[in-house]
């Protein structure tokens, strides 16, 4: 017997590329997409949990977390 539905977002893959498909459809701002633009869609619009985007996020931008920049080489 099953009690819920399934999530559209709950494979990481998958809501990786919805993330991917809102931010491609995104108009950048001096050459810049702002994580606010991205949020919205994907939480409200698309009904994904605060879990599935931090999922897909980190799935496609696994140094999201940390800082924007790249690491300097050693």
């Amino acid at each position: 017997m099953k009690f819920s539905t399934d999530r559209p977002y709950s494979d990481p893959e998958k809501a990786a590329r919805k993330l991917l498909e809102i931010a491609n459809a995104t108009e950048p701002v001096d050459g810049k997409i702002y994580i606010e633009k991205i949020n919205a869609p994907m939480l409200y619009q698309e009904r994904a949990t605060p879990a599935e985007y931090k999922a897909g996020l980190d799935l496609r931008y696994p140094a999201a977390g940390c800082c924007c920049t790249s690491p300097e080489p050693s």
